[in-house]
């Protein structure tokens, strides 16, 4: 069995997905954009990315490592 990505070094490669940002969001674009890839190696899993520099990388997380991330915080 292969491991999972941890990440995409370029998020535009990420195709067909539907990158959100908060809604507490405010202009100044200093926010992170979430995704959930529906194919490829990265199906499944939650993409994230700064919003700041959407061409750069995104880091790919389990649905249960990101909940338990945001729980953290």
């Amino acid at each position: 069995m292969s491991a999972l990505p941890r990440n995409v070094p370029v998020s535009t490669d990420l195709r067909e997905v539907r990158w959100l940002r908060s809604s507490r969001s405010t202009g100044a674009n200093n926010c992170v954009e979430t995704a959930r890839p529906r194919s490829g190696p990265a199906a499944g899993l939650l993409a994230v990315r700064d919003s700041k520099n959407p061409a750069g990388p995104a880091l790919l997380f389990s649905p249960e490592s990101w909940t338990g991330f945001v729980a953290a915080l």
